[in-house]
């Protein structure tokens, strides 16, 4: 975040785990304990009352369980680290300005002719050295003027810091979050090939300063490890016996490595490099598009959450350019789209980033949400979250401060479910066992174990069915049981579970039997309701006006598959109103268009955000319909990217809020257009990779080199004039099954199959 300054510029800081608030401002603030005075024995009879009073509703539904939600307290935000100032003692008139952001090297650059000299600041945040490295020169190698690199405030509204010179070429911040709070220190390395330094630079034709930062152990609820030990060394891997241009080849190799090593897109584009990007960004139309700011666009968000998921934390609701101490919403954690889209395009564009993500999870929802589950829950068998999460794992239903009916997000014990998605994706993309063993098959058996217990008999239909109560679909109004989203979800990850028991090396076969059973039991979340639509709830509540943002119901078309591979055997039969009935695909597919297109473009009257349209954009994209995926991926870019590409929420305010998880989803929408191979409940069911199912007619030409897909498979593919020149297959060396059977579709006609063995190829090129 270097906005572009000449002789003053100030760089936006970030500290991944910089937060105000949680235990590090109240000890007590561990989120259960807010039950305490409530009592875990009249939660639960709070929680049969709850469900009794849903089932005996006509209806099924009741106003409110806020006395299931806790007052967040000191739950706390994300905070800014304050913002490096450096600036040239020098004055005149500025010209041939120029300031970018370089996405093949990953630095940020700005150029300009000042008193007779040409100068250039570059910026990046280095990942092999841990350090933010900002350096100045001149063209003609001349001496610079004097330089000053400072630490400064704004307006991040955090507790004035200590400010001092650590030695004569390092200046050191240190200080806290809140009052109290987390401590933290920033140290910032002053070098140069030549000149004096004293927390300022003299006499030198070039200058670089290295800045680290961190904070006490963020896992910890009474104050951590010291960070000032950990930056010292950090820092000794950017010093300055180090040469600059060794550190910038280690970056942009690192950047090289880790985004295009692997991976390549081509959409047809014609580059404009003889036109800044905004101008580019205001010339752009819904429909007609630009195929090289789409494409820049997706090497943006990609770049972003690599920039913003390698560390210790997973990216947030605005990964490392947040800014300030009133972070919108947090800055933490949404679980019920915005994090998940985060990472929608990692596994398939050959992305090695979710490995934080994981971690994250393992640390904190994992035993805090154990705790959760037996308090709201009366469940001792794994781990339960709820919609907002800061770092420390605040897995409770979060209320609002001042009561009222906070459902509606609140209530959403399958967050952990959906994030099941990305564990066994990892899983099933990467076929890396020993990972499976250590960390994928416990968080996914603990999160399956919960919801074993949670699920119960419907008392409402009395159907015989498993079903969840209470429910919201998340973000809707109506308290219900049986909501679609939740026992699709549940269904996939019990199928999971199936699935990679194997490989798990557990010898718990009773819970193996018990998920097989009880999701032979459940409702699958599939019904069509009384306008032709798939209903979001079990009751047929649905409103055809509805243009809510989230299409939570038909999760199953993407990015799970409880939809898209439906399989009337496995899914098939149930009762409706007293009469038992049997849907085939043909019908769920439709209802679920029908659904998609009655809930709008993505503008309703509760929001304007990018991440819907992105959504809606991926949605029509699993039903091969190119037209109007291009139509809503061109809407998404024109009604909420900014003219940095920035993508905003309420774009037509005054001071619209970046929000990340569109940017993070566009690649994933734009990947959906291209090839897809979505998952199925068994390896014993041919796994269908379809090439180029919604390619728009402006991407007529192009490549998708490095692909990754289910089953350990590679994609290459070649196109042009609409249509696939040749299509790759590259089987990994373990793939997790060595006999699964796999078709290959394009225009809806099978084109090829092979059955997946250790290293195997093929290439089509008949179509």
């Amino acid at each position: 975040m270097s906005p572009g300054g000449t002789a003053v510029e100030t760089t936006q800081l970030n500290i991944e785990s910089l937060w105000a608030g949680g235990p590090f401002q109240d000890p007590a603030h561990v989120q259960w304990r807010k039950h305490t005075s409530f009592g875990a024995a009249a939660a639960h009879q709070a929680m049969a009352s709850i469900r009794a009073s849903i089932f005996a509703n006509a209806t099924g539904q009741i106003d409110n369980v806020e006395v299931l939600t806790i007052d967040p307290g000191d739950y706390g935000a994300y905070v800014g680290a304050g913002y490096l100032v450096s600036t040239i003692d020098v004055s005149g008139p500025i010209s041939n300005f120029g300031r970018w952001l370089d996405l093949d090297e990953g630095i940020a650059r700005s150029i300009w002719t000042q008193a007779n000299e040409t100068f250039l600041r570059e910026t990046f945040c280095s990942h092999p050295t841990q350090a933010c490295v900002h350096h100045i020169s001149t063209s003609s190698k001349a001496t610079l003027p004097n330089i000053t690199f400072a630490w400064a405030l704004l307006d991040t509204g955090i507790p004035t810091p200590n400010i001092t010179c650590l030695d004569s070429s390092t200046l050191r911040i240190r200080g806290v979050a809140s009052e109290p709070g987390m401590l933290f220190e920033i140290l910032g390395e002053v070098h140069s090939t030549n000149g004096r330094v004293q927390c300022s630079l003299l006499g030198s034709n070039n200058a670089t300063i290295s800045v680290s930062g961190g904070t006490e152990s963020w896992i910890s609820w009474v104050g951590g490890v010291d960070p000032h030990a950990a930056l010292i060394t950090l820092l000794g891997s950017a010093a300055s016996d180090i040469d600059y241009q060794d550190i910038l080849n280690a970056h942009t190799a690192d950047i090289q490595s880790t985004l295009y090593g692997e991976f390549s897109l081509a959409l047809g584009q014609t580059p404009q490099f003889n036109q800044p990007t905004d101008q580019i960004r205001a010339a752009y139309q819904v429909d007609t598009g630009n195929p090289y700011l789409e494409w820049v666009t997706f090497n943006l968000g990609r770049y972003m959450l690599a920039s913003s998921a390698r560390g210790t934390l997973p990216a947030n609701l605005q990964g490392k350019w947040a800014k300030d101490v009133n972070t919108p919403w947090g800055g933490d954690y949404h679980s019920n789209i915005n994090i998940q889209m985060n990472y929608w395009s990692a596994e398939m564009s050959n992305l090695n980033v979710a490995g934080s993500l994981f971690d994250y999870f393992e640390k904190t929802w994992a035993p805090r949400g154990a705790t959760t589950a037996q308090i709201l829950y009366n469940i001792t068998r794994g781990w339960v979250t709820h919609n907002e999460m800061n770092i420390f794992g605040h897995t409770g239903m979060k209320g609002g401060p001042n009561g009222g009916n906070t459902a509606q997000w609140a209530n959403y014990p399958e967050s952990a479910v959906w994030m099941m998605i990305h564990v066994w994706d990892r899983f099933d993309y990467s076929n890396d066992v020993a990972w499976w063993k250590a960390q994928g098959w416990p968080l996914l058996k603990g999160v399956a174990s919960f919801h074993l217990d949670k699920l119960i008999q419907d008392g409402h239909f009395k159907d015989g069915t498993l079903v969840v109560a209470p429910c919201n679909s998340p973000e809707q109004v109506p308290i219900t049981l049986g909501c679609a989203h939740a026992q699709q979800l549940i269904w996939q990850m019990f199928n999971a579970v199936e699935k990679g028991f194997n490989a798990s090396g557990d010898t718990d076969v009773a819970f193996l039997e018990e998920v097989q059973a009880k999701r032979a039991q459940m409702d699958k979340g599939l019904r069509i309701g009384w306008w032709g639509q798939l209903q979001e709830w079990k009751v047929d509540l649905d409103s055809p006006t509805d243009t809510h943002r989230h299409l939570s119901h038909l999760i199953g078309l993407y990015p799970g598959y409880a939809v898209t591979s439906y399989d009337v055997g496995l899914q098939g039969g149930l009762v409706v109103n007293g009469t038992r009935t049997t849907y085939n695909k043909d019908q769920i597919m439709d209802a679920a268009k029908t659904s998609l297109i009655h809930r709008g473009n993505g503008t309703g009257p509760d929001a304007d955000a990018g991440w819907e349209k992105a959504w809606r954009a991926a949605c029509w994209a699993q039903f091969g319909n190119a037209s109007e995926f291009y139509h809503e991926l061109t809407y998404t870019i024109f009604e909420d990217f900014g003219p940095n590409l920035f993508s905003l929420y309420d774009p037509g305010d005054v001071d619209p809020i970046f929000q990340i998880d569109a940017n993070l989803g566009f690649p994933g929408a734009v990947l959906n257009a291209l090839l897809q191979a979505p998952d199925t409940a068994s390896f014993d069911i041919p796994l269908v990779i379809t090439i180029l199912p919604a390619l728009p007619k402006n991407w007529a030409t192009g490549h998708l080199r490095g692909a990754r897909t289910r089953g350990g498979i590679t994609v290459d593919i070649e196109w042009s004039n609409g249509k696939p020149t040749t299509a790759s297959f590259t089987v990994d060396a373990n793939p997790i099954s060595t006999s699964r059977q796999v078709q290959v579709v394009f225009g809806g006609k099978s084109v090829g199959s092979f059955t997946t063995s250790p290293n195997f190829k093929t290439t089509l090129r008949s179509f």
